[in-house]
């Protein structure tokens, strides 16, 4: 072995490091301008889907928005250089495992309990819906 070569570590190597911090900015604007194109085209697919639906039931708009949402996330790989780090940077604890949609679950499963007691939930819970009934009805009338 040369003595010279420098010696192997876990992590990357600096030319590797370079490569990945310079791909990380080029997602992180490509990530930012979906993001900034998904927040309108969001909120317009979710009324379109609330005025289009039928029976009490929204149309397929918005979630075909998060179908396309969720394909650019995995196209994009933000933070798809961490495979280039060391074993102990990567955390696989239980709590790198929650996120924003476990929190809004407890939250949820909160209300809908406050829900079935019949307490003020239930009541906002049915103005809302009489409300986006009758968006839905007044939209759908002929002009």
């Amino acid at each position: 072995m040369d003595t010279n070569e420098p010696q192997q570590s876990n992590g990357p190597d600096r030319w590797t490091l370079l490569r990945d911090l310079g791909v990380l900015q080029v997602k992180l604007l490509i990530d930012g301008l979906r993001d900034l194109l998904l927040v309108p085209a969001s909120l317009i697919a979710g009324l379109i889907s609330l005025t289009s639906g039928k029976d009490g039931k929204p149309g397929p708009e918005f979630y075909r928005l998060l179908a396309f949402g969720k394909q650019s996330e995995h196209w994009i790989n933000l933070f798809g250089a961490v495979e280039n780090s060391s074993e102990a940077t990567v955390d696989e604890s239980e709590h790198s495992k929650r996120d924003i949609d476990s929190l809004v679950r407890n939250l949820e499963n909160y209300i809908i309990d406050e829900h079935k007691r019949g307490g003020v939930t239930a009541q906002a819970k049915d103005k809302i819906d009489k409300a986006l009934d009758a968006i839905q009805r007044n939209t759908r009338k002929p002009r």
